[in-house]
C-alpha cells in the first residue's frame, strides 16, 4: 500500500457527511468515512470545517490589471459601450502603469488567497504589443507553478485583421508556451466574421489547441457569430474544446432565440463564460444549464481600464451571478457555486479537479455550514490547499 503523505480528518462535505481525505504525492488517494484509522506522515484535523473544491478562475487578464498599482480613476466612454474606444483608453493607461510582472503577481496572489488554484488568463498578443506581454506573464506563471495552474490565452485585444501582423504573432505565441487561441468580436471589431474565424480556428487546427473567443457583440449579430462558431466547432470535431466568453447577445434577444441557441451550443459542445457584468445583459445561466451547456465563470477585469471593481474572489463571483440571475433557492445557489468550480473544470478540461480519488488535492476549508450559505455569506476565513499543501490562509499567501 502506498504511504499516505497527509491525512485530513473530519472534513465536512457538501452533503453534511464527515470524511477523512488521504493525500499522496499531491493527489487524493482515498476518501473514507471519518474516524477510520490510517497511518500518515502528517495528520491535519479539519474539525468539521466545510471542505469544497478549489475555485476555477476561468477568465481573467493578468497583464492589464492595475491591482497592486496606484489607484487609477476610471475613464468613462464618450458615447456608450465601445470596445475600440476602451482598447485605446487601456493602451494609454498601460503606458503609465507599474511593471507588468509586479501587477500580475499581485493579482494572481489575490485570486489564490481567495481559493483559486486553477486559472485561465487572457494575455494580449497583437500588433500593438507583439509577444512582450506573453513573455512577461509566462515568467510569472513559471514563478508560481507550485501554487497555481494557469492556462494562457493568446488574446488579440486590438483585433486580428485590424492589427498588422497579428495572425503570425498569434501563431508564434504557441512556440513560447501559450495554451489557448483567443478572438475578439469578429463582426463588431474586425468587421469580417469569416476571416477572423479562419485565423482562430486555423491556428487551433494546426496547433491542436482550444479556443476561447471574447464576444461582446449584441443582439442578432452576436447570435449569428455564435452560430458560426458552433458550425466550425462541429465541422472540426472540436466539441468540448471551444468557449465563448461573455456572449452578451444571449441576454438581449427573444426567449425563443435564446432557447434555440442554447440547444445549438449544447449540441456543439461550446461552453459559455460569464462574469455577470454590471449594467449589461448577460447569458441566462439557468436556461443554458438546463439545455446542457457548460457554463463557467471568471472575475474578468480587476481594477483595470474597463472598470475599477473586482476582488479576485470566485465565491463572490458565484454570489454575483446568483444575485443578478435571481437565484434564491438552495438548489439555485448550489448551481451558482458549481459554475465557479465544476463548471470551470469542465470548460478548461481539468479532468483532475474535484473532491474525488485520483484528483489533485486542491481544496478550500471554509467557515460555512454548507454551500448555499457560503455563497451568500462569503466567509473570509478560508484555508487554501494546493496539491495537499497549505498555500494561503484567510487571504494571506504562505
Amino acid at each position: 500500500m502506498t504511504a499516505i503523505d497527509t491525512l485530513f480528518t473530519s472534513a465536512k462535505f457538501a452533503d453534511g457527511t464527515l470524511h477523512d481525505i488521504a493525500v499522496t504525492t499531491g493527489r487524493i488517494s482515498a476518501i473514507t468515512p471519518s474516524g477510520g484509522a490510517s497511518a500518515a506522515a502528517e495528520t491535519i484535523d479539519l474539525a468539521g470545517t466545510l471542505v469544497i473544491p478549489s475555485f476555477v478562475e476561468g477568465h481573467i487578464h493578468l497583464d492589464t490589471s492595475f491591482y497592486g498599482d496606484v489607484w487609477r480613476p476610471h475613464v468613462p466612454y464618450s458615447n456608450g459601450f465601445n470596445v475600440q474606444e476602451r482598447v485605446a483608453i487601456q493602451a494609454d493607461n498601460m503606458a503609465k502603469a507599474a511593471p507588468m510582472a509586479e501587477r500580475a503577481k499581485s493579482q494572481l496572489e489575490l485570486c489564490l488567497g481567495h481559493g483559486s488554484t486553477r486559472m485561465r488568463s487572457h494575455v494580449m498578443v497583437d500588433g500593438s504589443v507583439g509577444l512582450k506581454s506573453l513573455e512577461t506573464i509566462l515568467a510569472v506563471r513559471e514563478a508560481h507553478r507550485d501554487v497555481i495552474d494557469i492556462q494562457l490565452v493568446a488574446f488579440p485585444q486590438s483585433g486580428i485583421l485590424r492589427s498588422a501582423g497579428t495572425p503570425d504573432l498569434l501563431d508564434a505565441a504557441f512556440d513560447l508556451g501559450a495554451d489557448v487561441i483567443g478572438g475578439l468580436d469578429p463582426g463588431g471589431f474586425d468587421r469580417d466574421v469569416e476571416k477572423h474565424l479562419d485565423v482562430v480556428f486555423g491556428i487551433a487546427g494546426r496547433r491542436g489547441v482550444d479556443v476561447d473567443i471574447h464576444l461582446h457583440d449584441p443582439s442578432m449579430l452576436g447570435i449569428f457569430e455564435i452560430e458560426q462558431i458552433c458550425a466550425r466547432t462541429q465541422a472540426l470535431g472540436m466539441q468540448g474544446h471551444v468557449a465563448i466568453s461573455h456572449a452578451y447577445s444571449l441576454g438581449d434577444v427573444a426567449a425563443d432565440v435564446v432557447q434555440r441557441t442554447a440547444e445549438l451550443l449544447a449540441r456543439s459542445g461550446v461552453a459559455i463564460m460569464t462574469n455577470a457584468p454590471g449594467a449589461r445583459p448577460f447569458p441566462p445561466v439557468k436556461l443554458l444549464r438546463a439545455a446542457g451547456v457548460t457554463v463557467f465563470g471568471g472575475c474578468d477585469n480587476i481594477r483595470d481600464s474597463w472598470w475599477p471593481y473586482g476582488d479576485g474572489d470566485m465565491l463572490g463571483r458565484a454570489m454575483m451571478i446568483g444575485y443578478r440571475s435571481g437565484f434564491n433557492t438552495d438548489e439555485d445557489l448550489t448551481l451558482a457555486f458549481d459554475i465557479v468550480t465544476a463548471g470551470g473544470a469542465r470548460a478548461l478540461r481539468l479532468d483532475d479537479h474535484g473532491l474525488r480519488v485520483g484528483a489533485r488535492a486542491d481544496f478550500v476549508a471554509i467557515d460555512a455550514p454548507h454551500v448555499p450559505q457560503a455563497v451568500v455569506d462569503l466567509p473570509k476565513r478560508r484555508a487554501v490547499y494546493k496539491n495537499g499543501r497549505l498555500v494561503a490562509r484567510d487571504g494571506v499567501i504562505l
